[in-house]
């Protein structure tokens, strides 16, 4: 086969890439690397699901690979050095869940904001004593400048809310925060000012625990938070220590580690951390524009192969939906490789 899909693609991109290649779907494979690789030992491109972890070692056993594509937004699970070294291009659909994140983040502050909400939804009658608040006229604290957070700022600012922001890696005279405005503040400031803090940092070793103690220290008191970064960015016996003192009020996080909130972590049993399974990118929009964004690339890095010439990837897809179309019509004819 030329090329193995471990993930699903949705089945317009399916059918058009069955078209131009020999196409094979085995899902089980992610789950068994010791058939993964006799399956694909010949096989010159596949879209690996999030939890396949992509190693030098397994490279080694599959010679004809030219190119490795993952639907979801993240290369943590690939090792880049060793695809370069191999002349392997990897293909991640960037931009493809920046809205359905940032959604994702927007409906999480409204929630927190009114979690009577839910409560009332659940049927209960008298769901909460807590008085809710408004979104408009509070300040939200930005937590890293991820291409999310551009397209959060601007919902959150059309609901008449103050930004301010951090990111260890934007200084604070960049034009950036000005675009999106924000006010750049210090990481105290951001702590001591924000009702809210929204996270969505994009996570490096080096940050690992980035939210710890010393930070904590300076929250407002009664402070909400949501978030999708990775959940090592969090130093969980801190976060458990905010939580339960009352630093912050409530939290939802995206995606986290399967051991956060084990049973041997201080997180464990925690009612005010709410923990949902990856469901900022899980939009049926977010898999159509990844599954189009990595069928057209994966062909095009394959075309190059088979034809032996370099790979240049074709200008960067409109990553917007168009409005007029649902996503069950949206064809070919209406994403064209530009």
């Amino acid at each position: 086969m030329d090329i193995l899909l471990l993930d699903a693609l949705v089945p317009e991109a399916m059918t058009w890439l069955e078209s131009r290649h020999s196409v094979e779907y085995r899902p089980e494979l992610a789950d068994d690397l010791v058939l993964l690789r006799k399956a694909a030992y010949k096989t010159r491109g596949i879209v690996f699901p999030r939890q396949t972890v992509v190693t030098r070692d397994f490279l080694d056993f599959l010679p004809k690979l030219k190119a490795v594509g993952r639907l979801h937004v993240g290369t943590d699970n690939t090792d880049l050095e060793a695809c370069k070294e191999r002349g392997i291009k990897v293909i991640h659909a960037s931009s493809a869940n920046v809205r359905s994140n940032a959604e994702y983040l927007l409906s999480s502050l409204l929630l927190l904001y009114r979690r009577g909400l839910v409560s009332a939804l659940m049927g209960k009658r008298h769901p909460t004593a807590q008085m809710g608040r408004e979104l408009h006229g509070s300040t939200i604290g930005i937590l890293g400048l991820a291409p999310t957070a551009h397209t959060l700022a601007g919902m959150l600012t059309s609901l008449g809310v103050r930004l301010i922001g951090y990111d260890p890696a934007v200084h604070h005279t960049a034009p950036i925060w000005e675009r999106l405005r924000i006010q750049p503040v210090t990481l105290t400031e951001l702590m001591s000012q924000a009702d809210a803090v929204s996270v969505q940092m994009l996570y490096a070793t080096r940050f690992r625990g980035f939210v710890n103690d010393k930070l904590l220290a300076a929250c407002k008191r009664g402070q909400l938070w949501v978030g999708i970064s990775r959940s090592a960015l969090f130093d969980e016996k801190a976060l458990a220590a905010a939580l339960c003192d009352g630093r912050i009020e409530a939290c939802i996080l995206d995606g986290a580690e399967d051991n956060f909130t084990g049973e041997a972590s201080p997180l464990n049993g925690l009612k005010n951390l709410f923990i949902t399974p990856r469901l900022g990118s899980h939009t049926r929009e977010a898999r159509l524009r990844s599954s189009w964004y990595v069928a057209h690339r994966m062909h095009e890095a394959i075309s190059a192969e088979q034809r032996g010439v370099e790979y240049v990837p074709s200008a960067p897809m409109d990553m917007e939906l168009p409005g007029a179309i649902s996503p069950s019509q949206w064809g070919e004819k209406d994403l064209m490789i530009r």
